[in-house]
């Protein structure tokens, strides 16, 4: 085999691994080829264990199928340094997943080429997590991957979803994207059955099945699934309300918390904003009231009145 011929397999083998599906015609423009050599580069990479199918007719085309075993992955100079820090900082949210991502990262970095290994040290040596004890829910790697797949197939899924109250049901809903939040995961799907947009969280969903129907891509209203999903978030009911007015502008507080979003809205002539600390959880509203930079005014539930009196009270002891 020539070095063409080698340097051709590896840009073809590069294509398969970037897309679901390639037609023959359009690897063989991009490759600068014939559909003959195509197919006969096809033939070598399966010779070499790559599982590749394909279909015919005037719609048919190539896809690296999922075989028995692995193959190697072609990364280019930044995809690799990405993946090796990636790997290193993962992975929040997810259930167990430390372990795996180092014994990746181990294996990685010992095939990276020495122009690359430095980079890759330092990088791992400047960045650094910090793991709590109580890191809230986590969601399962294995389901994380496969909506995944489901997201980029297109392709209808169903499961059961537990509510906040705590009960069960099924849903069947056509994903579309999967989005982080602190520790928490969610999928953003349209609900086929209430033909509207849902955000679940994936510490909720459980026993997944793939149905094999695939529809076409839908559009995200505002073309911006993690604003939609935010201010989706934000509009959902809590167990226990609290509005702060607070004596600064919406800029101000926006550039002096964090994580607070569409939570934050101009008020009056815009010398004054509403943060909405809303939240299923009495701890984490004092939290995000503890965080506002200036005084504010509030309007909230008895129990989270309660709270914090009752926080305050022993910070004021501890004080003195």
């Amino acid at each position: 085999m020539t070095s063409d011929t080698t340097a051709r397999m590896l840009r073809l083998l590069s294509l398969l691994q970037t897309r679901r599906e390639w037609p023959g015609l359009d690897l063989a423009e991009r490759l600068g080829v014939t559909v003959r050599t195509v197919r006969r580069d096809i033939d070598r990479l399966r010779e070499l264990g790559y599982p590749v199918d394909s279909a015919r007719g005037h719609g048919g085309g190539y896809r690296l199928a999922s075989g028995t075993d692995l193959p190697p992955l072609l990364l280019d100079d930044e995809e690799a340094v990405a993946v090796a820090v990636a790997l290193r900082t993962a992975a929040g949210g997810l259930t167990g997943i430390e372990e795996t991502a180092l014994r990746a990262s181990a294996k990685l970095e010992q095939v990276l080429p020495r122009r690359l290994r430095g980079r890759v040290t330092a990088l791992q040596g400047a960045v650094a997590g910090i793991t709590w004890e109580d890191r809230g829910p986590r969601a399962d790697p294995a389901l994380l991957a496969s909506l995944a797949v489901a997201c980029r197939d297109h392709e209808i899924i169903g499961f059961d979803y537990t509510t906040r109250d705590g009960a069960t049901a099924s849903r069947r809903v056509e994903p579309c994207h999967l989005l982080a939040s602190g520790s928490l995961w969610y999928l953003l799907a349209h609900d086929t059955a209430r033909d509207d947009w849902r955000v679940y969280r994936l510490d909720r969903i459980s026993h997944p099945t793939p149905t094999g129907r695939r529809v076409p891509p839908r559009q995200v209203p505002g073309d911006d699934p993690a604003a939609f999903v935010a201010q989706r978030l934000s509009a959902a009911p809590t167990r226990h309300r609290a509005v702060a007015t607070v004596q600064a502008s919406a800029d101000h507080v926006r550039a002096h918390t964090r994580g607070l979003g569409t939570r934050i809205r101009p008020a009056g002539d815009g010398t004054t904003c509403l943060v909405d600390a809303s939240d299923d959880s009495l701890t984490r509203i004092a939290q995000t009231l503890a965080a506002l930079p200036v005084d504010y005014t509030l309007d909230a539930d008895p129990d989270v009145v309660r709270h914090l009196r009752a926080t305050a009270d022993r910070a004021l002891r501890a004080a003195s």
